[in-house]
């Protein structure tokens, strides 16, 4: 009997005690350690692992020409199927996957097609030794099992199909993307698979298992191509048709759960293998119609019609009450109904060990409560057939799985029966969930956006409330089904945030119609509900953590600034206890909630005010969850001490702090917020308690939270200084303190961690001082506080974090920190410490890691601008050849932070060439300028990513080179090819943000009197490429640009000769014909700025255009065409500032005129054309019009 099961025992002593070798007792015998029930095995080979070796050898003994040959095929194959192989029972196995593939392919040959019992034996015997020693096959043995088991299928009788469909099954599993040339025979027309899955087929256990072995064919582990969508498409069909399926007459319901759970497997798979490939809407809305009744598959009480298909709609699909059909698999069965043949009054005893409350119920292995009866607890709250789902909302909205009931009103066998049932009406709706989240990770999500409605309420209803995902959260009986649940709704919360953000009811009521802005609202304050209420009854900690999560979506992608405040408040007052819950993975999730509050739309007026309460307010004493028995494990005898000290009063406490402790009155005056005080103990301070999940630690009292809870905490303070700058800055020093304490520590994330907070410190100082953030100088960081605290950042441990080679990560976030030191208060750091930090950079650079460098040479692009540095000739000298080495690395990333600091040096070259002159032209070499046009040049042809800023580098220096530099012939051939670059890049089909960056360039080179426009031959081809962006480019924005670049040069001989300045004016005046037209809406915004900039450019040509250009001009102002430009350059001489379009010129770079400026530029242009020579002929006559067009223009000005 051992040997059948897979045990064996030792021998056993006269008095039937297990009998062990005599030890006798010394100062020198081996200390005795616990060991399991098999530890005299493990120096010795298992029963399981003999027998096996010895079948196999006996079994590799047999030919086909044996006389006994299916005599003792029989007794080998039984031997083997006797034995546990399950490394659970028997840990010590050690059977190599070869001679199990050596096995199994001898006994394939060995046993005949014909012998069947013998092939159902074999069959069983793959099953059971591929599933129990999770062997991997080789290829060989792949193809002999399959060749194998296929012809069983065509030659053996239907009675042995099961055991040959369960081998099949164990075979594929994981190597279905090597069985190709087999598919046609299982799956192809009348293939063997789909005549056994079709929901017409009589044997329930055949279907099952056909179901599986399509499952295990759809199955893709990671790296495996996915299947073929021909086969994929048949297999999903057969999937969606069973479970659309109902149960056959005369089946039993647990078999039949069975084989829902096979569809719903292999359906899991078909949409695991990427993006939806199934046809449209009506089939997505036939599965979805499928899965959301499968959700509810044996929840009591459930009683209505299903519709077969669902149809996206802004409004919600209420499911109709329907009559009770005992047929239908979707209602309680007979044996699932409870029986009324007791009294709803009469106590029943517990046949468990003890009675337990209903907070702390106990729950089956799959996570299912036999003790309870929530379909008499519905029952008895009014739900019937055809009733609501609730009598009143009370009974409603607490789950019925938090209520006491009595237990089972049924006999022992009885009850066993409906136990295993619910445990399988468990796993479909599980099944089901685990489908439903497939489809919405490979459905695009403005695609499921109409669906939202089917699973989450979106409007108050007066009725019974509707089956949806928060039903399920709130009522189901399992907590792994809730768990899934939860799941399913944090996939559709994640990313709907441009969805969400139409959701609004701050505005007044309607009362004739519901706008969908208010139902999105709706559903998102139901949200909110119906989480808070599963927070308070859940007691299970992995599905109590996935609430908290989901709620962390929700809160992360609703727009609060358009919804009634209100929301946030309670939600931040009942997360509070939950800091202090027993289970790791709970405090973590809190922690992520509360960043996500202080990161949606920060600063939030409401949540400014939760931060500014202080700690008391918060969380009121006497507001307790029903988990406070178990949350409060932390210090709850220490909650209402009144000697406590400050949480962040000293960050070398040993004491570990709580929400609720009241300040003193002297510190009432300086509240600093409770989040931060509570990360910062979290991070810094040593708890005196641990939960029996996390062990015994080293250090006793002294141990500090779990890695995990000082990482989401920091992470909280990070996004509670980028959000919430201004309420913690007062906490400057103590922060600065809290990330030099990590940075100090061993492990390498809360170093990371430590280095990101000191990032976010300096990047908030930064947001300060910016001019354009108009933050009072009062309400500042002053300015020797930000020098202390760089002193105090740059004496710690930074330093180390900068130069530890084993952690390019934390070496990459360290430059991030030093690259956010505010300008001004580095220009007051002591000397030796700038040149640490510009030293500590240039070596960074050639790290041979390319994250570490890419900071490094980001770090320096920050620094050149500082006005310390940048008019530093040597620093700006040895930053430009740390930058060119740059540019030349094999990494992308390298080039591209390159690429941006080479933009960032040439912007200081045309600051200095401002503010200092010709000095500092004359200082820097004329060969690092000559090497750095060249490496632009080169970069301008690189990835997108690297052009964008290579492209404004060159512009820059094209501005910035003076006549000396232009006229040496080793800067001719680099000259042509840098503005040819230009040229291709303006003309490429490159992203838009490229091309633009290009216009720029085009223009800031143009402003650069040097350069010799009206001689050059590459100047017809800058000014042909502008010319053709104005007119057809899509994208407006770049339009804009390319018309301000039109516009920059001064003088009329830039422009050529009289072809190529009537080339100009006619593209202007072309583009601002056509400047509304576009087939994107979002392009109509930009349309009044290009109108503006194009109307500018125009009179620019007039004001700077001579007698040679008169014909052409007079010619366009005569015509259709001079209508158009006169109606568009009288809106742009009247347009006040600040009106439409006036944010064109400052797009074009220029600076902002007053219309009366404009006006009397208008007037001057008129005043040079009337005061030069008598011109004769065609020229005459073009003058004139040109002068009737402008004297027109100017008086319609005056009338207006």
């Amino acid at each position: 009997m051992a040997a059948e099961n897979g045990f064996s025992v030792p021998p056993l002593g006269h008095t039937g005690v297990l009998a062990f070798p005599p030890v006798a007792l010394s100062a020198e015998a081996t200390p005795f350690t616990p060991m399991g029930a098999h530890a005299w095995e493990l120096d010795s080979p298992s029963d399981a692992e003999k027998l096996f070796s010895c079948c196999a050898a006996k079994l590799r003994a047999l030919r086909t020409d044996s006389v006994q040959l299916r005599e003792e095929l029989n007794l080998l194959l039984d031997q083997l199927l006797s034995e546990n192989y399950n490394k659970t029972f028997a840990p010590n196995i050690n059977i190599r996957p070869e001679d199990v593939c050596t096995v199994l392919k001898h006994a394939s040959c060995l046993v005949p097609l014909s012998q069947e019992h013998l092939v159902i034996k074999l069959c069983q015997l793959i099953h059971h030794l591929l599933n129990q020693l999770k062997v991997i096959m080789d290829e060989q043995t792949l193809d002999v099992l399959m060749d194998y088991v296929a012809s069983a299928l065509k030659v053996c009788s239907t009675w042995t199909h099961s055991d040959v469909l369960l081998a099949l099954s164990t075979i594929v599993y994981g190597n279905g993307h090597q069985c190709q040339q087999h598919l046609s025979d299982l799956l192809g027309e009348d293939g063997v698979l789909l005549l056994y899955s079709s929901p017409s087929q009589p044997n329930i256990e055949l279907c099952r298992v056909a179901l599986t072995c399509m499952a295990n064919i759809c199955l893709r582990l990671p790296g495996q191509p996915p299947l073929d969508d021909q086969y994929r498409s048949v297999c999903f069909k057969v999937f969606l048709k069973t479970l659309q399926s109902p149960r056959p007459p005369n089946t039993d319901e647990l078999f039949y759960c069975m084989v829902i759970q096979a569809a719903l497997k292999g359906l899991q798979c078909c949409l695991s293998g990427g993006k939806w490939k199934f046809g449209g809407g009506e089939e997505l809305g036939s599965v979805l119609a499928a899965l959301k009744r499968l959700m509810f598959q044996g929840s009591p009480g459930v009683c209505v019609q299903w519709p077969a298909v669902l149809y996206p709609a802004p409004l919600p699909q209420y499911e109709g009450p329907s009559a009770a059909k005992p047929a239908d698999f979707f209602l309680p069965s007979k044996d699932a109904a409870v029986p009324d043949k007791t009294s709803g009054n009469k106590k029943r005893k517990s046949r468990g060990k003890g009675k337990k409350t209903g907070t702390d119920e106990s729950r089956g292995d799959d996570g299912e409560e036999d003790d309870r009866k929530m379909g008499l607890a519905l029952q008895k709250g009014g739900r019937g057939e055809g009733d609501s789902l609730s009598k009143s909302s009370a009974l409603s909205l607490y789950p019925s799985w938090k209520r006491n009931c009595s237990d089972s009103e049924f006999s022992d066998p009885e009850g066993s029966a409906q136990s295993k049932l619910r445990l399988y009406h468990g796993r479909v709706r599980q099944g089901a969930l685990h489908c439903l989240l497939a489809v919405m990770k490979g459905v695009e999500k403005r695609t499921l956006y109409g669906y939202w409605s089917s699973f989450i309420p979106d409007s108050p209803t007066a009725g019974p409330p509707p089956l949806t995902l928060l039903t399920i959260i709130l009522k189901d009986s399992s907590p792994k089904v809730r768990a899934c649940a939860l799941q399913v709704l944090s996939a559709m919360l994640d990313g709907s945030r441009h969805f969400l953000a139409v959701a609004e009811d701050t505005a007044s009521p309607r009362t004739s119609y519901t706008p969908f802005s208010f139902c999105l609202a709706t559903a998102v304050r139901e949200l909110h509900r119906a989480l808070s209420l599963a927070l308070l009854a859940e007691t299970s900690p992995q599905t109590l953590t996935q609430v908290i999560k989901c709620l962390a979506y929700l809160v992360a992608n609703a727009p609060y600034h358009r919804l009634r405040p209100g929301l946030l408040s309670p939600l931040w007052k009942q997360m509070c206890p939950y800091v202090r819950h027993r289970d790791v993975n709970v405090r973590v999730s809190v922690l992520t909630l509360y960043g996500a509050l202080v990161t949606t739309q920060a600063p939030l007026p409401e949540v400014q005010l939760l931060l500014q309460q202080p700690e008391g307010s918060s969380s009121s004493t006497s507001s307790v969850t029903p988990q406070d028995s178990t949350v409060s494990w932390r210090n709850r005898d220490r909650i209402s001490s009144p000697s406590r000290t400050p949480v962040i009063s000293s960050l070398h406490s040993s004491h570990t702090h709580t929400p609720h402790i009241p300040r003193t009155p002297g510190e009432e005056e300086t509240v600093r917020p409770w989040l931060l005080q509570l990360c910062v103990s979290l991070v810094t301070q040593p708890r005196e308690d641990q939960s029996d999940s996390e062990g015994i630690g080293t250090g006793g009292s002294s141990a500090l939270e779990p890695s995990p809870v000082r990482l989401e905490a920091l992470q909280v303070l990070s996004h509670l200084v980028r959000g919430y700058f201004s309420l913690t800055q007062t906490c400057l020093c103590e922060i600065g303190q809290v990330s030099a304490r990590c940075l100090g520590e061993m492990d390498s994330s809360i170093q990371l961690h430590g280095a990101k907070l000191l990032e976010e410190l300096g990047t908030g100082i930064i947001q300060q001082y910016r001019a354009e953030n108009n933050v009072p100088e009062s309400s500042r960081v002053p300015m020797s506080q930000v020098v202390q605290f760089w002193s105090e950042v740059f004496s710690g441990p930074l330093n180390g974090a900068l130069q530890n080679e084993q952690h390019p990560t934390l070496q990459t976030s360290a430059c991030d920190t030093l690259s956010s030191i505010l300008p001004q208060a580095f220009a007051q750091l002591p000397n030796k410490t700038q040149l640490m930090c510009i030293t500590v950079l240039l070596g960074l650079t050639y790290s041979e890691n390319y994250l570490v460098k890419t900071a490094a040479v980001r770090a320096l692009g920050v620094y050149i601008l500082f006005p310390c540095l940048r008019e530093d000739v040597m620093f700006v000298a040895d930053t430009a050849n740390t930058i060119l080495a740059a540019l030349e690395d094999r990494s992308p990333n390298v080039r591209a932070k390159a690429a941006w600091s080479l933009g960032n040096l040439t912007d200081t070259l045309i600051i200095n060439m401002e503010t200092v002159g010709v000095n500092f032209q004359e200082e820097l070499s004329d060969m690092l300028l000559l090497k750095m046009l060249q490496a632009a040049t080169r970069a301008s042809a690189d990835k997108d990513r690297v052009k964008c800023n290579a492209v404004r580098a060159l512009g820059n220096l094209l501005h910035f080179l003076r006549q000396t530099q232009l006229t040496r012939s080793v800067f001719q051939r680099p000259l042509e090819d840098a503005v040819r670059a230009l040229v291709k890049t303006v003309q490429s089909e490159a992203t838009m943000k490229v091309r633009w960056n290009a216009c720029y360039a085009m223009g800031n080179a143009f402003r650069n009197p040097a350069l010799p426009l009206d001689t050059a031959p590459w100047a017809c081809d800058a000014f042909s490429a502008l010319c053709h962006v104005v007119t057809s480019c899509k994208n407006f924005k770049v339009r804009i640009k390319s018309a301000a670049a039109l516009a920059v040069p001064t003088h009329r001989g830039c422009y050529g000769d009289t072809k190529q300045f009537s080339c100009v004016w006619h593209s202007l005046a072309t583009a601002l014909e056509n400047s509304e037209d576009t087939n994107d809406f979002l392009e109509f915004r930009y349309s009044a700025s290009l109108r503006h900039t194009l109307s500018q450019a125009l009179l620019h040509l007039l004001s700077i255009s001579q007698s040679q250009d008169m014909p052409a001009l007079g010619e366009s102002l005569a015509g259709e065409e001079g209508g158009v430009i006169r109606e568009h350059l009288i809106k742009y001489l009247r347009v006040e500032e600040g009106g439409e379009g006036a944010e064109g010129e400052k797009d074009a770079g220029g600076s902002s005129f007053l219309p009366q400026q404009r006006i009397v530029g208008l007037q001057q242009t008129l005043i040079r054309l009337k005061a030069e020579g008598e011109e004769t002929g065609e020229k005459k006559r073009g003058k004139e019009v040109v002068v009737c067009f402008i004297e027109d223009l100017l008086k319609t000005c005056e009338e207006l």
